[in-house]
């Protein structure tokens, strides 16, 4: 019985934080968003009643046409900015530990970087280089005729989509370079001995390889691109194609503070772990048919 315990305790440190930290969490965002909160007066001063809703709030979410229209602005941005950073990293990552490489360290560290700066800073640094005026980029843009402006309402969300290539590319791009460091060296000199050169091993050894890490990615970045919050909330002021229910997050940011309607705000927040869920299964099945073709 020690034996059996000693396990349990040995990670009783990680399951209680886990427990506290996300287990509970989501237990309270779950019944919150079965409950209701009710006024009376006009600012409440006569009392404050909460009630059981049932799935009223998710009835209110799904109603909101900006929430629902935020959702498939995100589905758009994560199947535009995923792939061309899925690419990118990829690309990176193949030619980083190609045998040819020149200062492969060097090269890791630049562009992982980015990563190691936080959101709101990245989005600050690069509104300089968004507003005119300020932006060497769009003076430029100018002087040979085109005019840019890169917070219009059209051309918004491909600017945050820039910022948030340009953090994660690093970051992916390390993920798959350590799958690609565990694949044995056997496997490449078998390839040079049967005349295979880079692209070749690129295509037909790598690549597949490192299906898992470039899966493992994928839903990383779905999960990350419905939870988008910092960088559209720090442009905001700047752009009027931004508004305050433009993401999901940013909807249940303002039901919840500035709305007061913490239930509808909850019920939010379910559905977009719902959403996160459905499309990473969806992309786990699809890549689990392709591998098995």
């Amino acid at each position: 019985m020690r034996h059996r315990a000693a396990p349990w305790l040995l990670l009783s440190p990680f399951l209680v934080l886990f427990v506290i930290c996300y287990v509970i969490p989501i237990a309270i965002a779950v019944w919150q968003s079965l409950l209701t909160v009710e006024r009376s007066g006009l600012l409440g001063e006569d009392g404050v009643t909460t009630r059981f809703a049932g799935f009223e709030n998710y009835l209110t979410a799904l109603a909101n046409e900006n929430f629902i229209a935020s959702i498939w602005r995100m589905i758009l941005f994560g199947v535009v900015q995923v792939t061309v950073m899925i690419v990118a990293a990829t690309v990176l990552a193949l030619l980083l530990e190609s045998a040819s490489a020149r200062w492969p360290g060097l090269f890791r560290t630049a562009y992982f970087l980015p990563y190691g700066i936080p959101g709101v800073i990245a989005t600050i640094l690069w509104s300089f280089l968004y507003i005119p005026g300020l932006s060497p980029i769009i003076d430029v843009l100018g002087m040979v005729g085109i005019q840019v402006d890169f917070l219009a309402p059209e051309l918004v969300l491909w600017s945050i989509a820039n910022i948030v290539t340009w953090t994660y590319t690093g970051y992916n791009m390390l993920i798959i370079i350590a799958q690609l460091k565990s694949v044995p060296t056997e496997v490449y000199e078998a390839a040079r001995i049967d005349g295979a050169g880079a692209f070749r091993v690129a295509m037909s050894i790598q690549l597949p390889l490192i299906r898992p890490a470039v899966l493992l990615t994928v839903i990383f970045s779905i999960i990350g691109t419905l939870q988008l919050f910092a960088e559209p909330r720090v442009l905001a002021p700047l752009s009027s194609g931004i508004d305050s229910e433009y993401t999901p997050n940013l909807s249940a940011y303002t039901y919840a503070f500035q709305y007061n309607e913490f239930g509808v705000a909850a019920a939010q927040a379910v559905i977009i772990a719902v959403a996160a869920f459905v499309l990473s299964f969806v992309t786990l099945a699809l890549a689990s048919r392709g591998g098995r073709r």
